[in-house]
């Protein structure tokens, strides 16, 4: 019963906090003169209504799914990964860089080199702040968030100042790659109305599943964990936290990279410079926690917010609501999100545990006892 109730719980905590920013979002769309009802309705129809729409959804969702799984192990052991973006925009260029500089390799043998590379572009970027935080002890927030300006600005550098001239279209883009290179598969885009959906689709399908395989079945994820939840006890039981710790950074900072490879490879099918850090990279934090970490969460939540974000478009051109308006209800979401302790602590009013309340009494109790022991003394 006390399962129960706990799976019903965590179940109802990131469904409350969606309703509830949604909620909130319907009010300010309210007091701001917008119906919330047709804007609602026209982001629906603008992410779900069409297969060009859908498909739209499924792409935007891709990268988030990459971003958000990188979050999710490195927050198994213990640590918040901000450099997403960083790493993100690391696979981006690294894979958009391979697929130019050999455009005539099969595709058979250039695609999975690019993946590759962006991947452990990714990684490497990762391993920067994880080895920091192993050896010298230093924070990984700081330092990652410190990582995402230097790599944003080095890669306008590389691409402007390092990158061929042959490769770029003019000094802000390179050239598109060629479809020896594309995620693109032509009856996918077909099936979803010319939409930019991609192969990465399915490369993110399969990650959740090796992901979840590795953190639930594997050694591996099993210290990742043990390490997040107690460092000191996992080295007295032999477990190296120094090791763990770079290696869930490095696979950390991989899945990101994948996520800027999709981009790169299938979505954008070129390099551009970057004003500011990634969306994909924070947008990822909140789908992850979303989610609560979770593979189905994870992809579910990624969903959502692609829906919120693609959706969002169609309430600015159809219902004529500004985009900022799908921006509050995302930030609502995760605020709640933020403090669902005060949901669980609601949900715990609806949904007792039996144990909790044992163990309250007989704290309650425990008083009253010694006292009538200590009178018949």
């Amino acid at each position: 019963m006390n399962d129960r109730n706990e799976k019903i719980r965590n179940l109802l905590v990131p469904i409350l906090s969606v309703v509830m920013g949604l909620v909130l979002g319907a009010i300010i769309m309210a007091a701001f003169g917008y119906n919330p009802i047709v804007g609602y309705r026209s982001m629906l129809n603008a992410a779900l209504g069409t297969q060009r729409g859908i498909g739209e959804t499924l792409r935007q969702a891709t990268p988030l799914i990459f971003t958000a799984l990188g979050f999710s192990v490195a927050n198994s052991a213990g640590f918040f990964n901000i450099g997403l973006s960083g790493q993100a925009l690391c696979g981006w260029i690294v894979s958009v860089w391979t697929a130019l500089a050999f455009p005539d390799l099969p595709k058979m043998v250039l695609l999975p080199l690019c993946v590759i590379l962006g991947a452990a572009a990714g990684a490497v970027a990762a391993a920067i702040p994880g080895i920091l935080r192993a050896f010298f002890g230093t924070s990984e927030v700081i330092v990652t968030i410190m990582m995402n300006y230097i790599l944003l600005y080095t890669s306008t550098f590389l691409l402007q100042d390092v990158m061929p001239e042959s490769f770029r279209s003019s000094l802000d883009s390179t050239n598109a790659i060629t479809q020896n290179a594309s995620l693109r598969i032509p009856w996918l885009t077909q099936f979803f109305g010319g939409s930019r959906v991609s192969g990465g689709l399915f490369l993110a399908l399969i990650m959740l599943v090796l992901v979840w395989f590795l953190m639930k079945k594997t050694t591996l994820g099993f210290e990742i964990r043990s390490v997040g939840l107690n460092p000191f006890a996992s080295e007295y039981a032999g477990m190296s936290s120094k090791r763990t710790i770079i290696l869930s950074m490095i696979i950390s900072g991989g899945l990101a990279g994948l996520g800027g490879v999709v981009e790169g490879l299938g979505t954008y099918q070129n390099f551009f410079v970057q004003t500011t850090s990634l969306a994909i990279g924070f947008d990822g934090m909140a789908v992850s926690l979303l989610g609560a970490g979770s593979a189905i969460g994870i992809f579910l939540s990624a969903i959502l917010f692609s829906i919120l974000k693609i959706g969002g478009l169609g309430m600015q051109t159809i219902a004529e609501i500004p985009f900022e308006i799908v921006n509050v209800s995302i930030a609502l979401i995760i605020f709640f999100v933020g403090i669902n302790f005060v949901i669980r602590l609601a949900m715990a009013k609806i949904l007792p545990d039996k144990k909790q309340e044992e163990i309250v009494k007989t704290i309650e109790t425990a008083p009253n006892d010694q006292s009538q022991e200590g009178g018949e003394l």
